[in-house]
């Protein structure tokens, strides 16, 4: 039988576990849940579209992507961080594009709001292209509501820790959805990768859409290719025959313009 103190008090190993715990939940409330983005994830609740937030899915540096809960069921709720750190590794096209949007770069929680109405917007264009992405809801300021991708109400895994059933299938359905962006909605990701794919049931989803670029700019070409190479990696080590040549095909990539380097 357990001795009454132990089931009474922690161990000195559970009390470490639970500050370690609280540090990082702090930390989490401290880099999301400014003034800011409070008033906002208030006013998306207030319009129905989720009523509680659960726990964080995926965190990085450019922000963090947590399941809610409402009346129609789970939601993902998207938080991009206000800071600059966001925008120091993205490419040169995003920079031009924000500098059109909202002119001077001085004003960074201006900068977010465009680049969180930006992912909704491509996200509504790739829906009605019939590519398989989230669907979007809702946005304002730095918070983005989107289709929780997840099954019994554990999201989806990234194809990179996903294990696929059937590797081919997977492959040929991923180059169709590709291809719809490419060809259909006109669309590059333009940073396509096993990280940013999504696996329910061997249906893959593209995510992270924000930085997608028209097929008609010069470096579009460029960066599909590279897309092309990552995944033609990928799906060899799982034994499925491609190239990086025949992935570029697949998805449309020969109806691009040459474009020129960046």
């Amino acid at each position: 039988m357990s001795d009454p103190d132990e089931l009474l008090y922690p161990t000195r190993t559970e009390r470490v576990e639970d500050r370690r715990k609280e540090r990082q939940q702090r930390k989490l409330v401290d880099e999301f849940f400014d003034h800011a983005t409070l008033l906002a994830i208030g006013r998306l609740v207030n319009q129905g579209h989720f009523q509680s937030l659960d726990y964080p899915i995926s965190t990085g540096k450019e922000g963090g992507v947590f399941r809610a809960s409402g009346p129609n069921g789970f939601r993902a709720v998207k938080i991009y961080r206000i800071g600059n750190s966001i925008f120091r590794h993205v490419p040169p096209y995003v920079i031009e594009w924000l500098r059109r949007e909202v002119g001077a770069m001085g004003n960074t929680a201006r900068m977010i709001y465009a680049w969180t109405r930006r992912e909704h917007t491509v996200l509504t264009a790739l829906r009605a292209a019939d590519v398989r992405v989230p669907q979007p809801f809702a946005c304002f300021r730095n918070v983005l509501v989107m289709e929780f991708v997840g099954a019994d109400g554990l999201p989806a895994p990234p194809m990179q820790e996903a294990v696929l059933g059937d590797p081919s299938a997977v492959y040929s359905d991923l180059t169709t959805q590709v291809h719809r962006m490419v060809t259909s909605a006109h669309l590059v990701h333009g940073d396509l990768s096993p990280y940013n794919v999504l696996v329910l049931e061997d249906r893959p989803f593209l995510i992270d859409v924000a930085q997608a670029i028209s097929t008609e700019h010069p470096q579009a070409r460029e960066l599909l290719e590279r897309d092309a190479a990552h995944f033609a990696r990928y799906f060899r080590r799982l034994g499925v025959e491609t190239s990086a040549d025949e992935f570029f095909e697949a998805v449309g990539g020969r109806q691009l313009p040459v474009g020129v380097s960046a």
